[in-house]
C-alpha cells in the first residue's frame, strides 16, 4: 500500500537511494523524466519546496516506488496494491499499468491542477475523529449553505476527512463539535482534495489520462473511487477520472483486501499513516512499513519469517 499527500518529509528516500541501486535507479529516472532534480528535493528539502503540490505528488510517488523496488528484488512480491489518493499512481507503476516517467508527469499536472482551480485560502479540509459517516454527512449537507463541504477521505471507522469551501468546513468543524465528535480539526493541506471543488482539475487531468499509455495490470490494483478490483487499463483509466472529485474509500478498500484474505500489508513510501489507518479498521492485520533503510531492514526480516 503505498501514500498519499501528507506524509512527505525533507531527506526521504536519501537513504534507499545511498544503500540500494534499485532505488538511486529510481530517483535518476525522475529527475530525467521531469527535467529537474526531484532528487534534491526529496533528500535535502527545503521544505517549502517540497510542500508545493506540484513537487510533493512526484517526489511521495518516486520514494514509493524506489521503496517497492528495493521490496521486490528482496523477493517481496505484492498479490495486490492499493494507493491512497495520489498513492494509487505509485501503485499503478508497481502493477505495471504505468511507466514511471509517465506516472511522474501525470502527477505533477495532476498537483498543478489541483492547486490552481481552487485560490489559496478559499478552500480547506478538516479531519472529523469518532463520528459515523452519516453524522458526517448530515453535518455537511447543513454547513454547505450553498457552498461546498463533503466527505473527501473515508480513512478509518475513527476518522473522516472533509474538504469544501473555507467557511463551509468551518461551520462543520463547529457542527461536528457540538455533536459529540472527538476532535475536529483543519488540516494543513493547500487545496480541497476530492471533492466538487475539483471538477475543473478532473476535467483537466482526464484529458492528460486519455493520451497516457497504459496497459493491464500485472498485479490488480484497488480503485480508491469505489473500493473496486482494477484489472483492465480502461478500468485503471476510468478509476483514476472519478478519483479527483470522488472521496477516497480507504476504509472499503482495506476491508475489500481482507475478504480476499490478505494478511500482510506493507507500507512502501514515506511515514506510517496507512498503518496507523490499517490498525483502526483491522486489529487484525499485520503492517509493515518501507520507507527508509531501518523499517526496510526490518520489515524484510519480519516478512522471512512470517
Amino acid at each position: 500500500m503505498f501514500p498519499g499527500q501528507g506524509s512527505q518529509a525533507p531527506g526521504m528516500g536519501r537513504e534507499l537511494a545511498g544503500h540500494f541501486a534499485s532505488a538511486r535507479e529510481v530517483f535518476e529516472q525522475a529527475d530525467a523524466a521531469l527535467g529537474f532534480s526531484l532528487s534534491k528535493i526529496c533528500f535535502e528539502g527545503p521544505s517549502e519546496g517540497l510542500q508545493l503540490t506540484a513537487n510533493t505528488q512526484p517526489a511521495i510517488l518516486a520514494v514509493s516506488v524506489a521503496a517497492a523496488r528495493v521490496l521486490e528484488e528482496n523477493g517481496v512480491r505484492p498479490d495486490y496494491v492499493a494507493g491512497h489518493s495520489l498513492g494509487e499512481y505509485s501503485a499503478l507503476v508497481i502493477a505495471g499499468t504505468l511507466e514511471l516517467g509517465d506516472a511522474l508527469r501525470l502527477v505533477r499536472k495532476r498537483g498543478q491542477y489541483m492547486q490552481e482551480v481552487v485560490p489559496v485560502g478559499q478552500g480547506a479540509m478538516a479531519a472529523i475523529l469518532d463520528m459515523e459517516l452519516d453524522a458526517v454527512q448530515e453535518i455537511c449537507r447543513e454547513a454547505a449553505q450553498g457552498e461546498v463541504v463533503s466527505p473527501a477521505n473515508l480513512n478509518s471507522p475513527r476518522q473522516i476527512v472533509i474538504a469544501g469551501n473555507q467557511s463551509a468546513v468551518d461551520r462543520a468543524i463547529e457542527l461536528a463539535k457540538a455533536r459529540g465528535a472527538k476532535r475536529a480539526l483543519k488540516l494543513n493541506v493547500s487545496a480541497p482534495f476530492h471533492c466538487a471543488l475539483m471538477q475543473p482539475a478532473a476535467d483537466l487531468l482526464a484529458a492528460d489520462l486519455d493520451q497516457a499509455a497504459m496497459r493491464d495490470p500485472q498485479v490488480p490494483v484497488v480503485r480508491n473511487a469505489d473500493a473496486t478490483i482494477a484489472f483492465s487499463a480502461s478500468e485503471v483509466r476510468e478509476g483514476l477520472k472519478r478519483q479527483v472529485v470522488a472521496p477516497v474509500r480507504w476504509t472499503d478498500s482495506m476491508r475489500a483486501l481482507r475478504a480476499r484474505g490478505v494478511e500482510l500489508f506493507v507500507e512502501a513510501g514515506p511515514g506510517k499513516v496507512l498503518s496507523g489507518l490499517l490498525r483502526q479498521i483491522d486489529p487484525a492485520a499485520r503492517a509493515f512499513q518501507a520507507g527508509n533503510l531501518a523499517s526496510v531492514n526490518d520489515s524484510l526480516a519480519a516478512l522471512k519469517s512470517a
